[in-house]
């Protein structure tokens, strides 16, 4: 604690910022990484139980209430709510052939499903592709500021290039820290996200062909 004391008071208020600017990443790095660790294994859990439940029920009524209990995260009941509702008559969307306007309301809520499994991997890509170009800021200006330390007493002197040098050194491996979650995350997500991204079009097609007629349905 002592030596980031040191630091501090040695930085000046552009290594300052850069400090600032990577804790800030790793903060929101981190509440990312465990927010949407918990929503994604808490939908996948979901979708794994409720779409079997959905097609062992009795009737539609029936169907919809397991999924209302099952779906916490909200992903598969719009789906069935979009294939079961019909278009506002009047509308350009009411003008179509029933089995397009399908189509339609069921890819929209599908969008808007994984817009919700997705959330946050854009930060943290950004994160994870950025903060080593932060902390390699951080440390050419450390230098920077080791340089003009040096020229400013005339001499090299080991008091005066080495608080500087430990600040680049440092800021480096913060700038490494901070991106390896983040991406490492950001993968992880990626195929969890991808693989609920292919049980909700599977469940949206078979939703589809169950409207249209090609499956039984029960009432």
């Amino acid at each position: 604690m002592q030596g980031l004391n040191q630091f501090w008071q040695a930085s000046d208020g552009v290594g300052r910022a850069v400090a600032v600017l990577l804790l800030v990443m790793s903060v929101s790095a981190w509440v990312l990484i465990l927010w949407k660790g918990w929503v994604l294994r808490r939908a996948a859990g979901d979708i794994a139980r409720a779409v079997p439940a959905f097609w062992d029920a009795a009737s539609l009524d029936d169907g919809r209430s397991r999924l209302a209990a099952l779906d916490r995260e909200r992903v598969l009941l719009p789906l069935l709510d979009a294939a079961a509702a019909q278009p506002v008559a009047g509308t350009l969307e009411g003008t179509g052939q029933p089995s397009s306007q399908l189509t339609r309301r069921l890819r929209d809520a599908l969008h808007r499903g994984l817009a919700h499994l997705q959330f946050g991997q854009v930060v943290l890509a950004s994160v994870g592709s950025t903060a080593p170009f932060v902390g390699l800021f951080g440390t050419v200006w450390a230098i920077y500021h080791a340089l003009v330390g040096v020229a400013a007493a005339g001499s090299i002197t080991i008091d005066k290039v080495s608080g500087p040098i430990g600040e680049a050194l440092l800021m480096t491996a913060a700038g490494i820290a901070v991106a390896v979650p983040a991406v490492l995350a950001y993968n992880v997500f990626g195929k969890r996200v991808a693989a609920c991204e292919a049980e909700l079009e599977g469940f949206a097609h078979d939703l589809r062909e169950m409207v249209l007629g090609d499956i039984p349905r029960s009432s």
